[in-house]
């Protein structure tokens, strides 16, 4: 992997709690922040291509998304995403011919001290070099291919289907 292109699109890995409004808004991208937090030891660029809850993701957002991947040189890539509409967005990716793509997000916030960003985002990051080529997405520990995975929503968890 000579650079991981890292390409965001919002979700609640990147949400804010404004009091004054009690409300969450997405916010800057928090991979940047938490990528220098743990001095890692390869290169990575950040597009911000959306600051969307994936619940209001639609087509051409998913086309913007593949758009980016297939006009870029790089083979790695790391997106964060909404984890409501991952699994939609993963198949909307098809194929990708020899790159690598992890998606991953976080089920709290990222500022939130319980988040599970960092660890969503360290998994994605070994997976993304470790990988073959296609889509995977990486949440709760495990590694995932979107066409065996679904978010269960009242357990707050990605788990098999089926």
């Amino acid at each position: 992997m000579k650079k991981l292109n890292i390409l965001t699109t919002g979700g609640t890995i990147d949400k804010i709690y404004y009091d004054d409004k009690s409300d969450y808004q997405i916010g800057e991208p928090e991979i940047g922040r938490i990528l220098k937090a743990m001095n890692v030891a390869f290169d990575w660029e950040i597009r911000a291509l959306l600051r969307k809850d994936s619940l209001n993701m639609n087509d051409e957002d998913r086309d913007l998304i593949r758009q980016a991947i297939m006009t870029s040189n790089d083979s790695h890539f790391l997106i964060t995403h909404g984890t409501d509409t991952m699994v939609e967005t993963a198949a909307a990716l098809g194929d990708v011919g020899d790159r690598v793509i992890v998606m991953t997000g976080a089920l709290n916030p990222a500022r939130f001290i319980d988040s599970d960003a960092v660890f969503n985002i360290g998994c994605a990051v070994g997976a993304v070099q470790a990988l073959p080529a296609g889509v995977w997405i990486a949440m709760n520990g495990r590694i995932w291919d979107p066409k065996t995975v679904r978010k269960n929503r009242s357990a707050n968890r990605f788990e098999a289907v089926g």
